[in-house]
């Protein structure tokens, strides 16, 4: 299959299948936790702890993906096209749910489809994707995410307000018919492009992939361990802020509808994050253009430290215009730059399992800090970890400069 530019549509299916995979299946939780609390109950560390379940699934599925993906390289397509569609349903069926356990059973499933299915989307998308612009097609995939963070917060007087108390239930199964439609379109596509007919070099022979010895890539402190240790702490960093922002806001007093608005005004600005953060990994792929949004992020998280809704909701503005996508699609972005193009699909897999580590750690230490310190420093503590993270990626661009001028040095 040829290689197209970076507005195609496959990239725009992949987009739309990123609202899913991202801001509905994953993100809609948060703005759904006061509705779940009233109908369900249970304390902060209690919801905290259902999220983190998510992210549990979310790890298991990127840890089994590497390996099957190593056993059946070319049967990505099919593996997506299941994946994609099981996501739509257990959103659907996760509306249903009375009780703790059963949300919780059904909050693991999606985690581990959506891990599925956030490595598969990306990797045959890339695939379909000049070399040169793949930063940018990265970046529109992303917003993806954003795109169902903003139409999330539509639905804010529906989840929030305590007048439509089974608001929650409709609002994912909306969400879960949206995925439906969306990995049908995604499949229509990639077979009209003639997707599943890759040249065989391009794909990953399970032989190449264990030679390769994905760990030994992944974990080098002079290749890839910073940038990887960065993507693990921006994982436990913006999950504490996603989760408990909209809760923080409703103990404030904000009305169920602007509460909404800040929300979806994330959104609203991750859209320009995604163009603009592959425009600038394509122009500039390094650490340091990484570190730059993070650093920027770890300010926007501190706007909540200053009990001002001024403040907080500039605040949130900068995290989505310049930290929500950032770091996810120059991570995917740099790795596919940095590492052998058949073992792409393996080492993304490796690295998400490392954000979700992240985000399993994120939502049980914020519970922690918002149970005994209260809303607003549970959710400024997340400032903490972004700060590590754009640090740690400071320190990848650094040694990125250092291989480079000695390369430089040998050719000279």
């Amino acid at each position: 299959m040829a290689t197209k530019s970076a507005m195609n549509g496959i990239t725009l299916w992949a987009s739309l299948l990123f609202v899913v995979i991202l801001g509905f299946s994953r993100l809609s939780y948060s703005m759904f936790l006061p509705g779940i609390q009233r109908e369900i109950g249970g304390s902060y560390v209690q919801l905290g702890m259902l999220g983190t379940v998510n992210f549990i699934g979310y790890l298991v599925g990127t840890l089994c993906l590497s390996p099957i993906i190593s056993r059946f390289p070319e049967r990505k397509s099919v593996m997506n096209r299941i994946t994609c569609l099981l996501l739509g349903v257990t959103l659907i069926g996760s509306a249903f749910s009375n009780h703790f356990a059963g949300l919780g059973l059904w909050r693991f499933a999606i985690g581990l489809l959506s891990a599925f299915a956030t490595v598969l989307v990306l990797s045959i998308a890339m695939d379909a994707v000049r070399p040169a612009e793949r930063g940018t097609a990265s970046g529109l995939i992303w917003l993806g995410g954003s795109a169902g963070i903003l139409v999330t917060g539509l639905f804010a007087p529906l989840t929030i307000d305590p007048s439509h108390l089974q608001g929650w239930r409709y609002a994912w199964v909306i969400m879960g018919v949206f995925g439906v439609i969306a990995a049908f379109g995604f499949e229509f596509v990639t077979r009209k492009a003639g997707a599943e007919t890759i040249p065989l070099q391009t794909e990953s022979k399970p032989q190449d992939i264990k030679n390769e010895k994905l760990y030994r890539i992944l974990l080098n402190p002079k290749r890839l361990l910073f940038l990887i240790a960065s993507y693990f702490f921006f994982g436990w960093g913006y999950i504490i802020y996603f989760t408990y922002l909209i809760p923080y806001l409703v103990s404030k007093g904000i009305p169920s509808l602007y509460a909404g608005l800040i929300w979806s005004g994330i959104g609203f600005a991750g859209l320009f994050n995604g163009w603009i953060g592959g425009k600038a990994i394509d122009r500039w792929p390094s650490g340091y253009t990484l570190a730059s949004g993070l650093a920027l992020g770890t300010i926007g998280v501190i706007g909540v430290a200053t009990n001002h809704i001024f403040f907080t909701v500039l605040g949130a503005a900068i995290i989505g215009l310049v930290s929500f996508i950032t770091p996810p699609l120059m991570t995917t972005a740099l790795l596919r730059r940095h590492v052998p193009h058949h073992a792409y699909a393996g080492c993304l897999s490796i690295a998400t399992a490392f954000f979700a580590s992240g985000q399993i750690i994120g939502p049980i230490v914020g519970g922690l800090v918002v149970e005994r310190y209260g809303l607003q420093l549970g959710v400024a503590s997340s400032a903490i970890f972004m700060a590590i993270a754009a640090a740690l990626a400071g320190l990848y661009g650094q040694w990125q400069q250092k291989l480079e001028v000695r390369s430089l040095s040998i050719e000279g």
